[in-house]
């Protein structure tokens, strides 16, 4: 239809509105193509990531099969027979038979170190004495006390003797008895702190390096035993001197 025969108007065109209005719609410029000449598939955009994310996990599982299994793993072992399961268990089941008898050869050994430890304090002999009668010290120590008279080992007879006349309701002997209690303590205290001064002089001069630790009262313990019941036995003779 011309212009014409319309009274000077164009006539209406719907295919040009339509393009118009997608044009404004979509906001697309003019002589650009419309999106539904190149459409964008909807995998493209909605697409999922797991398979991206495949590829390095199975590069590092391949990578973690190459390396040698430690051979202390205990995967991959076969499953152990019947036969071995029992023998297994058998194990188990005597443990305890195992340790009843390892409990008695400790026992037996513990009897056997006592035993030489006796012999040893009857005999001196430096390999099997306890821990605190060991070492060349503690030998001086003894010989030097035993060497001498002490009247510390006399304070258990003594004692008895002074115990025994308190009992007796007289008043004269209680007083003795009393009186002997206060003399037999201050001539102990008195020889002692003699003892003590002339064996840290002698320990000074034999054993200048040594350790000296407890020696002085290991020797004061010693005096108030009876020489005949002292362990380990006196090796010396009253005034030899060591």
């Amino acid at each position: 239809m011309t212009v014409r025969e319309t009274g000077g108007k164009r006539p209406f065109c719907p295919c040009r509105g339509a393009s118009r209005q997608a044009s404004v719609a979509g906001s697309f410029p003019p002589g650009s193509t419309s999106p539904s000449a190149d459409p964008v598939p909807l995998g493209f955009v909605f697409r999922s990531r797991a398979k991206e994310e495949k590829v390095p996990t199975d590069k590092v599982t391949a990578d973690l099969s190459k390396q040698p299994r430690d051979p202390q793993s205990p995967k991959g072992r076969p499953t152990p027979k019947r036969s071995e399961a029992q023998t297994q268990r058998r194990r188990a089941s005597s443990a305890p038979t195992d340790r009843k008898a390892a409990t008695k050869r400790q026992r037996e050994a513990r009897r056997a170190d006592l035993a030489r430890q006796r012999e040893a304090l009857a005999s001196g002999d430096e390999r099997y004495l306890p821990v605190r009668d060991k070492g060349p010290v503690r030998r001086f120590v003894r010989d030097f006390v035993d060497s001498r008279f002490c009247i510390a080992e006399y304070f258990l007879p003594l004692a008895v003797v002074i115990l025994i006349l308190s009992v007796i309701q007289v008043q004269n002997i209680q007083s003795i008895s009393l009186l002997l209690w206060m003399g037999v303590i201050i001539l102990i205290v008195i020889d002692s702190i003699g003892l003590s001064i002339r064996l840290k002089k002698q320990l000074r001069e034999r054993f200048p390096d040594t350790p000296k630790r407890g020696a002085v009262a290991y020797g004061l313990m010693r005096t108030l035993q009876m020489r005949r019941l002292r362990l380990p036995k006196p090796q010396v003779k009253r005034g030899e001197r060591p």
